[in-house]
């Protein structure tokens, strides 16, 4: 799973149409649905459909819940980084430095409070199925026909089924992971000394997190990226922007490259690129790409077959090519988010309980990417705007140019809107810099609602002095083009 945003905790009070697709009585079956994993994938289709009135069941094959989103990515690699921006923001700070505090915290040290989230995480998370009575059954699920799955030999049977068993990093065969020295996205949370030099293979989501995560820590960092730019999906400006500034903090990007071998030594790592370059660091990072986790669901006893990368096709409704079988989350595949994965989920209930268009807004799940700054977006890019020749202005908020900004010393990034020239509808919010994931949901929500307009952010009062007031400077600046 890839590193983003928390899910949200669904309210208890969910209005659901219970009305079914299908109104045939279930109670030949033991469940009305059955979930395949605890991540936020499976909690809020197992949610949505128990507070629609079905049965629900749940398995998860590892001892605790919360799946990659809570153990492996979103939930560690985000408490790590907020502890490393705050620990090296106060060794940095001038004051500090005159008093004569000098330290070097270790890995460890800084992965303290890690654990503590994670239980707390898993404890909140328990009790939502607990207050729900859905019940949890612990070990591997795998398919015996459409309406049944066996664990540890037990038979259920279910009218309907969501796949959400996630996904891990992929491992190449040819990339030795055993070496004490190599690392992926999973186990690099637990590298034990602080290195010196690190090399990342992938510039993708989380390349580039780890790449600012460790460079903040003043870690020599390498991020060999096999595509010409960081991050292609993203609004051109904002990629520019990223690419200086990671340049600009000390990380040496590499485009365009592809990995010949990796060679595991004693005091390092090797890195032979098909361009004849060699890239040697303390350790390396293989961030290059995700896999389905679905070997072990027995899906052809369902006629279902995974992708080379282990990932299910679905239609609009994550219904598999087996109707009552959904998919949803990273084994899914793209955007691969912990926020699009809990939201899909409830829009597979929703399917399942009548409701087909459930109003979730999942074509709009904003990214949120935690490098540093920060960067998160929502809508169309300049690319796709310019492609579609829809007539377009652009407003821009520079934060060093906002007070708020100038107080926390949070001056690096900026707001950007992309609005239609006749209508001013906002088609596009892309934000880059300090709580950019946080700032991105205030042009979120007036896209979506009936006031969506460049005018609302010019007739509005923000709080002064705040980071919101980004949206009325972006704003005037837009309407200053038009003519």
């Amino acid at each position: 799973m890839s590193e983003t945003e928390n899910p949200t905790t669904p309210p208890d009070s969910t209005p659901i149409d219970s009305t079914r697709i299908d109104s045939t009585p279930s109670d030949q079956f033991d469940f009305d649905l059955f979930v395949i994993g605890t991540g936020p994938g499976g909690e809020g289709a197992a949610m949505q459909a128990r507070k629609g009135g079905m049965r629900v069941g749940v398995a998860e094959r590892y001892r605790q819940i919360g799946g990659g989103c809570t153990h492996w990515g979103t939930i560690p690699s985000k408490a790590l980084r907020y502890t490393i921006t705050n620990v090296m923001n106060v060794l940095k700070n001038p004051m500090f430095r005159e008093l004569g505090i000098h330290a070097t915290p270790s890995m460890e040290q800084l992965r303290r409070g890690t654990a503590s989230i994670i239980a707390k995480q898993v404890s909140m998370r328990q009790s939502f199925y607990d207050r729900n009575s859905v019940p949890i059954f612990s070990g591997t699920a795998s398919f015996v026909d459409e309406h049944t799955i066996q664990i540890h030999g037990e038979n259920y049977t279910s009218k309907n089924f969501v796949i959400a068993t996630g996904s891990r990093p992929y491992r190449p065969s040819s990339v030795d992971f055993s070496h004490p020295r190599i690392f992926d996205s999973d186990t690099i949370l637990d590298v034990k000394d602080r290195p010196s030099s690190i090399t990342i293979y992938g510039a993708g989501v989380i390349g580039t997190e780890y790449a600012s995560m460790f460079r903040n820590l003043g870690i020599k960092v390498n991020l060999v990226n096999t595509r010409s730019k960081l991050l292609e999906f993203l609004d051109e400006e904002i990629i520019d922007a990223l690419a200086y500034h990671l340049r600009d903090q000390g990380v040496v990007l590499r485009h365009d490259e592809a990995v010949e071998r990796i060679e595991g030594c004693d005091d390092g790592v090797i890195l032979h690129l098909k361009s004849g370059k060699q890239l040697k660091t303390d350790i390396l990072l293989w961030a290059n790409g995700r896999s389905g986790n679905t070997e072990e669901l027995g899906l052809e006893n369902v006629g279902l077959t995974p992708n080379s990368r282990g990932q299910l096709e679905v239609d609009e409704q994550f219904q598999t090519a087996q109707p009552n079988i959904y998919a949803v989350g990273d084994v899914i595949g793209y955007p691969s988010l912990a926020s699009a994965a809990y939201t899909q989920g409830r829009a597979a209930a929703m399917h399942m309980l009548g409701r087909i268009d459930g109003n979730l807004r999942i074509n709009d799940i904003p990214t949120g990417i935690y490098t540093s700054p920060e960067i998160s977006s929502v809508g169309k890019t300049e690319r796709e705007l310019t492609a579609a020749c829809i007539p377009y202005e652009v407003g821009h908020s520079q934060f060093k140019s906002l007070a708020r900004a100038q107080i926390t010393g949070s001056t690096v990034g900026m707001l950007k809107l992309l609005f239609h020239r006749d209508t001013k509808e906002i088609l596009g919010v892309h934000c880059f810099g300090a709580n950019a994931s946080e700032i991105i949901h205030i042009g979120q929500a007036v896209m979506s609602g009936p006031c969506n307009s460049l005018e609302y952010f010019i007739e509005t009062t923000f709080n002064y002095p705040t980071m919101a007031e980004a949206y009325r400077v972006a704003a005037l600046n837009g309407y200053n083009r038009l003519f």
